[in-house]
């Protein structure tokens, strides 16, 4: 969703043209507000008329009656009474009951919160820039007066849903309602499902027209570069995995119960300060499927089919999670999790691996694996087979760094000018330097990554020292003439 750039010109133009657009859009609604009518391609018609995207509408409002909470409950019961007033509970009148019923169920929730951004707040932002747009959502980035950045999500006017609705309906005003409805569902969820590795809400309007007008405000994340995660180092990726594998254990019990992502894909994703968070809920579902036999169980890949029993009840039980899971497998873990991988971990990944690929493990059992992985590569456990003497081979200089360095580059590396990898300790740096032909020296930084462990820079020679109190510089005793000549 946030995957598209675009100069600054064409940047500004997009949000001119999209902040006319609703202008646009908003003043249809206040026309069709106080004539009481639904604008289509030709002209006004009555809408006590069941036109057949008021039906479509009413559709999209019976799918979220899971998602709401305990505080909008009540709103919803006191609007539908107001829909009895013709004989037919399941009726809506016309448009404008449909947005009342999802406006005051949006403002209860918004009311509710503390600290949350809102329709007042958000007419004070700044520096707002087009980040990218999908079949029905446009995302800006804008800041708060304190400085806050975050990613503005709102209907997009131009998008393929929008399309293919004025096509089949030519009603600008219904489609708006109809096509927000994926929006107003995905803010209904992010107030269900919380969960360090599901984007945060900041808040939410709903302007006086809801359509067009449902804006929400969400933390700012960086689109998921898989080709940059390909060359990046394996604990990167592996944090990757390992915040994915979280999240679905959390799908797996949410709130909600099980949690199917339907458009599991990496563009779903963000990435904020290392972590995997999803961005996009608008196409999850929380039923799982209904089946007879258990031909009806079965889960279709492009390479792969599974066929699971049919429960007792008449539910496939587990194939939500199951579905995301293997998803998991084959977009995130196949890349990602064994390439590089540290040699004496490879076994415990190549478990994940097949239990994952054949589906013979759920969600616990998977993420169980992830960490044990986890605590092995922290506490340095995976290291009991390298030998104490290592050490011996190198000549510590404390308090040195060196300067004009010969810096190699080895992948995948911190560094991409040089090779700085992550080590455990300077027992494990001297593994790795003695692993590289043309590495004569190391050095064990204070800097620490996500997991703890230290980055080392290793080095095919320098030219002098200097004094640097933070410095341990370790030197190969073989080849220490030539280091410091």
């Amino acid at each position: 969703m946030y995957s598209l750039s675009i100069p600054f010109c064409a940047a500004a133009l997009t949000v001119f043209l999209f902040t006319a657009s609703r202008f646009f859009s908003d003043s249809r609604h206040l026309h069709v507000d106080e004539g009481d009518s639904v604008s289509g391609a030709s002209g006004s018609a009555p809408v006590s008329q069941q036109s057949p995207i008021l039906k479509e509408i009413k559709e999209k409002h019976r799918e979220l009656l899971p998602y709401y909470t305990e505080s909008t409950k009540e709103t919803f019961l006191k609007v539908q009474w107001k829909e009895r007033g013709d004989g037919d509970s399941d009726s809506l009148t016309n448009h404008g009951l449909a947005r009342t019923k999802v406006k005051d169920i949006l403002d209860v929730e918004e009311s509710a919160g503390t600290g949350m951004i809102g329709c007042v707040q958000l007419s004070y932002f700044k520096n707002v820039d087009f980040l990218g747009s999908g079949y029905t959502k446009a995302v800006l980035k804008a800041v708060s007066p304190e400085g806050l950045p975050v990613a503005l999500k709102s209907v997009n006017d131009r998008g393929t849903d929008m399309k293919r609705c004025l096509e089949d309906f030519g009603d600008v005003e219904g489609c708006y309602e109809l096509v927000s409805y994926k929006l107003i569902k995905e803010i209904m969820l992010l107030q269900r499902l919380q969960h360090p590795n599901i984007i945060k809400l900041q808040g939410h309007c709903q302007g006086r027209d809801w359509g067009s007008g449902v804006t929400a405000a969400l933390e700012l994340g960086s689109p998921l570069q898989m080709i940059q995660l390909l060359q990046s180092p394996w604990e990167e990726r592996f944090r990757i995995c390992l915040s994915l594998v979280r999240l679905l254990h959390y799908l797996s019990i949410s709130p909600l119960g099980s949690v199917a992502l339907l458009d599991f894909q990496p563009r779903q994703f963000v990435v904020v300060s290392g972590e995997l968070k999803l961005t996009d809920l608008d196409d999850a579902s929380t039923e799982e499927r209904s089946c007879r036999t258990d031909s009806d169980c079965t889960l279709t890949f492009p390479h792969r089919n599974f066929t699971f029993p049919c429960a007792a009840g008449g539910i496939c039980e587990g194939l939500n999670e199951k579905t995301n899971l293997y998803n998991a497998y084959r977009y995130f873990f196949t890349y990602l999790l064994p390439h590089r991988a540290p040699p004496t971990l490879q076994h415990l990944i190549d478990n994940i691996m097949n239990s994952t690929g054949e589906l013979r493990s759920g969600i616990n059992e998977t993420l169980e694996g992830f960490e044990e992985i986890l605590q092995m590569y922290k506490s340095g456990r995976y290291l009991n087979n390298l030998p104490p003497s290592l050490l011996r081979g190198y000549t510590l200089v404390k308090g040195k760094r060196p300067v004009d360095s010969v810096d190699y580059r080895c992948w995948p590396s911190y560094n991409h000018q040089g090779c700085v990898l992550s080590v455990h300790s300077a027992r494990e740096a001297a593994h790795i330097c003695s692993s590289h032909p043309q590495c004569t020296s190391f050095s064990v930084s204070s800097q620490r990554t996500w997991t703890g462990r230290y980055l080392a820079s290793f080095r095919s020679g320098f030219r002098d020292l200097i004094p640097d109190v933070k410095s341990a510089l370790y030197v190969k005793k073989v080849c220490g003439s030539e280091a410091v000549a």
